[in-house]
């Protein structure tokens, strides 16, 4: 007989549920320092609402909520910096718009319901994958609690949604993959997850793909997994998740290309700096503004992203080198090989690199539940320092 502590555990003591009820904290307790004006989460600064060069820029937030309110012209110059490159991220605006049936007014007010229901999804779909692995769910905690995606809910920016729709397509991937293993192991014969048939409607594909058209950074983890499945040799299942994860993606790109005149994909809007040749070389390039800042921010970045990056590089590429291919493994090599070339507007800024991180944090976590590594878990919660980004509202672009 189970004991009466284990149901209740089972039905509300859960890491998703601690997430529910901070995010809703946080956001009753933002909403109050600032008289219950959720504009205070858009951050709309008059350079782009007023077209006023010597004016407040805001934060990316704002772009979301100028599409929002009108999803089919919102957006135009001066509104927008770089209106292809925000308007590649149109599932969240979307959202929100169709969530208030197209009323401007409340559109505010869709935007944190958006992010707190999808910060709490990753959440819980992260607690799955732990589960699965046999490990704490309270791990979970890392990724929930990450300060690169809690500054997504206070700022309406797209990394909680985004992030989200991967994490539960890793989790359907997983239950999927499982399966057809399940199937191999039990005579159906080697090669079977390499014959499954092409369905056109593939939920696991589908979120990968409404996640790359709600931030295209969360393509990184498409890569991977095509990493591991060509390693697997499991060419099919590769074609298909390139055409329905990416293949949308493509389009929406060729269809900004028409209508605004140029693509979406890019660095970033305005004063973004481009990608860097050389290995964190746009950190380096802090140094030709000024020393002291270079310090400051090498002594922040280094221990929460400069040495994780160079470890998950290490990690992944010496467990691949020995044959330990598994798609958590794929996915970690591949999003830290992204970072160390991240442009020097990046890094200079305190807040992007932990929204650029989030796919790192999450890749670690997983990683160290396949690998049943309590260390590694255990690191994972020191990116919750994060979180000290959002303590003092002063260093927040308000």
């Amino acid at each position: 007989m189970k004991q009466r502590s284990e149901p209740v555990e089972g039905q509300w003591l859960r890491p998703w549920a601690l997430v529910l009820v901070l995010a809703l904290a946080y956001v009753g307790l933002t909403l109050v320092r600032y008289g219950g004006d959720p504009m205070m989460f858009v951050l709309v600064g008059t350079q782009h609402s007023q077209g006023d060069p010597a004016g407040s820029p805001g934060y990316d937030g704002q772009f979301a909520y100028f599409i929002a309110r009108d999803p089919a012209g919102g957006c135009p110059q001066p509104l927008c910096d770089a209106p292809s490159y925000r308007y590649q991220r149109i599932l969240y605006p979307l959202l929100a718009w169709a969530l208030a049936l197209g009323q401007p007014e409340a559109v505010p007010w869709t935007l944190i319901v958006v992010n707190v229901v999808a910060l709490v999804g990753g959440t819980y779909f992260t607690e799955r994958l732990l589960d699965a692995h046999r490990v704490s769910r309270w791990y979970a905690l890392a990724y929930g609690l990450y300060g690169g995606l809690v500054a997504g809910l206070r700022l309406d920016l797209t990394e909680p949604l985004a992030y989200g729709l991967v994490q539960a397509g890793l989790w359907l991937w997983m239950e999927r993959d499982a399966r057809c293993k399940m199937q191999e192991a039990g005579g159906k014969g080697q090669g079977a997850c390499k014959r499954l048939g092409f369905e056109i409607w593939d939920l696991r594909f589908a979120l990968f793909a409404l996640a790359a058209l709600t931030k295209e950074t969360t393509l990184v983890a498409v890569v991977g997994l095509l990493l591991y499945l060509a390693l697997e040799r499991r060419w099919w299942e590769a074609f298909k998740l390139g055409l329905i994860a990416g293949l949308p993606f493509a389009i929406w790109q060729g269809v900004l290309w028409i209508w605004l005149k140029s693509p979406g994909i890019g660095a970033g809007g305005d004063m973004a700096t481009p990608f860097e040749a050389i290995p964190f070389m746009g950190l380096l390039r802090v140094t030709e503004d000024s020393w002291p800042a270079f310090w400051l921010l090498l002594a922040v970045e280094g221990p929460l992203f400069v040495l994780p990056t160079i470890w998950a590089l290490v990690a992944s590429a010496r467990d691949l080198w020995r044959g330990r291919r598994h798609a958590w493994v794929a996915i970690l090599l591949l999003q830290a090989a992204v970072l160390p070339f991240l442009p020097y507007s990046t890094w200079r800024e305190p807040l992007a690199m932990p929204r650029l991180a989030v796919g790192l944090v999450a890749a670690t976590v997983l990683y160290g539940a396949q690998r049943r590594s309590k260390r590694v878990l255990l690191f994972s919660f020191f990116w919750l320092a994060t979180l000290a980004l959002l303590i003092d509202e002063s260093v927040l672009p308000i």
